[in-house]
């Protein structure tokens, strides 16, 4: 993989932190409109880092994908939500095709199925707790929604740590959207955490399929620790 324009890979992801703490501050602060206006623009910018850096269309694509969900969610009403999350939805496959085409496999069958065995608890237990404080019409859909979203987050294990913490920090952040939707009790300020897990998921999902794209087809497994910084 080749950065096709090197040159602007530092400051487009200068310019997605830059945005990322502004959104987050305007959470914090209640500064609703500069909120809205930020939080459209996170993905986009990342997107065209993830192109700058030679990155496969499809990563970008999983990212756009992002930022329609992030624009209908911010909307309001059911039926804008579930568009938000058919949005969203759309992601999912494209990182599930981006793993398995780029990825490789976690372990032997024991360790898989051990893995999936897990996954599929938290999926079951998180679906079975929401579902009867969910809205009627939204149980389906969610309970949906949950299932592909579980599965990229397995998938996204084939990609490295860094695209599996990405999975696992985007099963957070739409948990707890799902648990503000049930009514449940909610940390201090819900949308910061929310957009915080997001968008470190997003940003950690990214990378991680950018350093699996990068390794010769027919490399071993990546090390299961995770790095401690992103590199460009």
């Amino acid at each position: 993989m080749t950065a096709r324009l090197p040159w602007a890979v530092r400051p487009l992801l200068g310019a997605f932190a830059a945005l990322a703490v502004v959104h987050l501050g305007a959470l914090a602060a209640g500064a609703t409109t500069l909120a809205h206006l930020t939080k459209p623009a996170l993905m986009p910018v990342l997107a065209a880092s993830v192109l700058a850096r030679g990155g496969p269309p499809l990563l970008a694509g999983a990212l756009l994908f992002g930022c329609g969900g992030d624009t209908f969610l911010q909307i309001g009403g059911d039926t804008v939500f579930l568009v938000g999350m058919g949005s969203f939805a759309a992601g999912h496959v494209c990182y599930l095709v981006l793993s398995a085409r780029h990825g490789a496999p976690v372990g032997g069958r024991a360790r898989t199925g051990g893995l999936g065995a897990v996954y599929g608890a938290v999926l079951a237990g998180t679906v079975v707790l929401l579902w009867p404080d969910l809205p009627a019409d939204l149980r389906v859909p969610v309970a949906g929604y949950s299932l592909l979203l579980t599965a990229m987050a397995f998938g996204a294990l084939r990609a490295g740590p860094w695209a599996a913490a990405g999975g696992l920090l985007f099963l957070l952040s739409d948990t707890l959207i799902a648990s503000g939707i049930a009514h449940w009790p909610q940390l201090p300020v819900p949308q910061f955490w929310i957009m915080l897990t997001y968008a470190a998921a997003q940003l950690a999902l990214a990378e991680g399929v950018l350093r699996a794209a990068a390794e010769p087809e027919g490399a071993g497994r990546r090390t299961t620790r995770p790095p401690t910084a992103v590199g460009a």
